[in-house]
């Protein structure tokens, strides 16, 4: 069976053009040309052997902060070397990171990977300040300037005793390094988050000495998602990928908040059950299919990572979610169905309070938004939550849970349209 597959041709011709993270060339990068001549004006600098500003890049997931980070400092990098300039970038996703110690790690055994040097810390059993030195040993040997990213950077929270976050002393860290002249090579520091308001949680100090351009990011339309989609075709080989398969998923990705990297994951999960299949072509019965499985995939890692009392909050409120109109659940309603899930399974039961707040940090995975509402002066204030995903999907994988499996569904049915009955 292995030499029979390895005989056949296939579908796809390039799988690295339908790797999201994939860093193509600037002529496949759609709708992002103004991004793109911002960040580009602001690191270019680096070719001249200065230090570029910091910039801070913020927006929704999968609409190209990191892709362009990464094009243009390719480029930088291309450039620097034609004139004996030792430039590098240094890149983390800071997402299952958990303490400053740990990032701080990172970076030293990326930038020793970046020149080709081995770290001489060990990763454990040493004090942060060590971690820290050789981080600005290994950039001040090997490098004329540096770029650090620090992709999904409002995920590195650290310890919660700290006064401020891990992300903001990391800031902090390496804005003051090169001021400190603790790393004589020019550095700038690119954060990048899906958290607008990132900013808002980083300490005073860190802020004066951080001092970023901002650069912000939108949604993709559907138009512009077809267009990413056609840069990408020559992934597949001619003729083989159907007429309906680039708008149809498109116009899914456009659902979710415009997110490119789920446009394209789309069409290779699509090109690869057609070669399973064995058909001749991507269809759009292969588009469907995969929008079911990559959404179930999605929501099936983020839930499996999140405690219980995530879990009964999540999926209250995707139960309220699935019996509106419009797909939204208002905060008070989710509250008092998460109230009959915790009596139903004898679970701990938390205020309203906390319940909101849990809700709030599941935003960060882009399953759930949210937007402050009030229906008139009588109902007073409360949050509407809408989901990124299909609710009935975040449903069917909660169910998983064998504590949730146990919970009658048309019971919960019932306590919801009761609930909402009620709303005013």
């Amino acid at each position: 069976m292995l030499l029979e597959f390895d005989e056949q041709e296939g579908l796809i011709r390039d799988r690295s053009l339908l790797d999201p993270n994939y860093v193509v060339v600037e002529d496949r990068i759609v709708g992002r040309d103004e991004q793109l001549q911002k960040v580009t004006k602001m690191l270019r600098v680096a070719l001249g052997d200065n230090r570029p500003p910091n910039l801070f890049l913020y927006g929704p997931s999968g609409t190209g902060k990191s892709l362009i980070t990464k094009a243009v400092c390719k480029n930088i990098s291309r450039l620097c070397g034609s004139r004996d300039i030792e430039f590098g970038t240094i890149e983390v996703n800071c997402q299952d990171l958990d303490t400053l110690g740990v990032a701080v790690y990172e970076l030293a055994q990326q930038a020793a990977t970046e020149a080709g040097v081995d770290v001489e810390v060990p990763k454990h059993g040493v004090a942060t300040k060590e971690k820290w030195d050789e981080l600005y040993r290994i950039v001040n040997e090997n490098f004329d300037s540096v770029v650090f990213v620090l992709d999904e950077l409002d995920m590195l929270v650290g310890r919660r005793d700290k006064q401020d976050p891990a992300f903001s002393r990391l800031l902090y860290q390496l804005s003051r390094a090169g001021a400190d002249d603790d790393i004589t090579a020019h550095i700038s520091v690119v954060a990048i988050s899906n958290d607008t308001k990132m900013m808002e949680s980083v300490g005073s100090r860190a802020l004066s000495s951080f001092t970023p351009e901002d650069v912000h990011f939108d949604d993709y339309d559907a138009n512009q998602l077809q267009a990413i989609l056609r840069r990408r075709q020559d992934a597949f080989h001619d003729g083989v990928v159907g007429e309906e398969v680039i708008p149809l998923a498109a116009a899914f990705a456009a659902q979710t908040h415009g997110d490119a990297r789920k446009a394209i994951d789309l069409m290779r999960v699509a090109g690869e059950l057609a070669e399973r299949e064995g058909d001749e072509r991507v269809r759009e019965q292969h588009v469907r299919e995969a929008q079911d499985k990559v959404e179930k995939n999605r929501v099936l890692e983020v839930v499996r990572g999140i405690t219980t009392q995530k879990k009964l909050c999540l999926y209250a409120t995707a139960a309220v979610a699935v019996e509106t109109n419009d797909g939204t659940a208002r905060s008070t309603t989710g509250y008092r169905v998460y109230q009959y899930l915790t009596d139903s399974i004898e679970a701990d039961q938390y205020q309203q309070e906390s319940y909101v707040n849990k809700m709030k940090e599941l935003t960060t995975y882009s399953l759930v938004d949210f937007e402050r509402r009030s229906h008139g002066p009588s109902s007073g204030m409360f949050l509407e939550f809408q989901f990124g995903e299909r609710p009935e999907t975040i449903l069917e994988t909660l169910r998983e849970d064998s504590r949730l499996e146990r919970v009658s569904e048309s019971e919960v049915t019932s306590v919801v349209r009761a609930q909402t009955r009620n709303e005013t």
